[in-house]
């Protein structure tokens, strides 16, 4: 991780604070939009700004034909991604959710000891995955008079979204092996093929519910599409265009402890020190996993 020049270590981090800051917007504008039609909106708006940014940039987003059927998969697995992000966090907490969605680098290590041949476990990533299992079971065990109701199905919610999240970059790895699909395309197939998956949903499951808006709700709904879906996901595969990957997910662990922190704060949402710790250890493990 050192390795990583300061001001480019700086600018990651202040990424995992957007993304840290995500959650709780999530949670906000869950009070006035529907989780599921907030998510298939996200992607709508987020698909069309991707979108300009390509034509004023001559950048091509269409996939040839033999590609198609990869970025379908891409886009139903972020879908259901999303789907479980947002719903779940009308169930549980942010501060909970961000430490559960970001044991993703978890899964990833996990996933690809079994997929590609160079990237086994070692010891120390053996010891790290532990570390970062043991904080999860802190945090879902821990308990407050102060959560909300069925709070445990969100935190199963946002633990099968970091397993979707691990799927897709697993399967953007394997796919990147043989194809030469762009970033920026990869972005909008994740996009474009999640519509039809979080519209069925809302369909489905909140019965097309419309939605209730204030200045609050729109102003937190509008961080998701312009600052996190848009513009951070754009310097993010900038980022990684420039730098290792694995020196880059070495900074994750600082989301979950602004998401954490952001949540109590904005929020007022009980932390026990079962969650610290077990932010803690999650923290310690991911860093041991992907610490070059």
């Amino acid at each position: 991780m050192n390795s990583l020049p300061l001001p480019y270590g700086m600018l990651q981090i202040s990424l995992c604070f957007l993304w840290g800051a995500n959650l709780v917007s999530i949670r906000i504008s869950n009070q006035g939009i529907p989780p599921m039609l907030a998510a298939a909106s996200r992607s709508v708006i987020a698909g069309c700004l991707l979108w300009s940014y390509a034509r004023l940039n001559g950048l091509s987003l269409s996939l040839e034909r033999k590609d198609t059927i990869h970025g379908i998969i891409i886009g139903c697995l972020f879908g259901t991604e999303f789907l479980f992000i947002y719903w779940g966090l009308a169930f549980t907490t942010a501060s909970r959710s961000v430490i559960f969605l970001y044991t993703h680098p978890f899964w990833v290590a996990l996933g690809a000891h079994f997929i590609f041949n160079d990237d086994r476990l070692t010891p120390k990533k053996m010891a790290g995955l532990f570390l970062a299992f043991a904080g999860i079971v802190s945090v879902f065990r821990s308990h407050s008079e102060q959560l909300p109701s069925g709070y445990w199905i969100g935190d199963l919610m946002e633990l099968a979204a970091a397993f979707l999240w691990a799927s897709t970059t697993l399967y953007i790895k394997k796919m990147s092996q043989t194809r030469h699909i762009s970033h920026y395309q990869t972005l909008f197939a994740q996009l474009f093929y999640s519509i039809p998956i979080l519209a069925a949903g809302w369909a489905i499951f909140e019965k097309l519910e419309g939605p209730h808006l204030n200045t609050v709700v729109l102003t937190a709904f509008g961080y998701q599409c312009l600052v996190v879906a848009f513009f951070s996901y754009i310097l993010w595969f900038w980022m990684i265009s420039r730098f290792s990957v694995s020196r880059l997910t070495a900074f994750t662990f600082f989301a979950p402890l602004f998401g954490t922190v952001l949540g109590a704060v904005v929020l007022s949402e009980p932390v026990t020190p079962m969650v610290w710790i077990g932010m803690a250890l999650v923290g310690v493990g991911i860093y041991l996993v992907n610490r070059s």
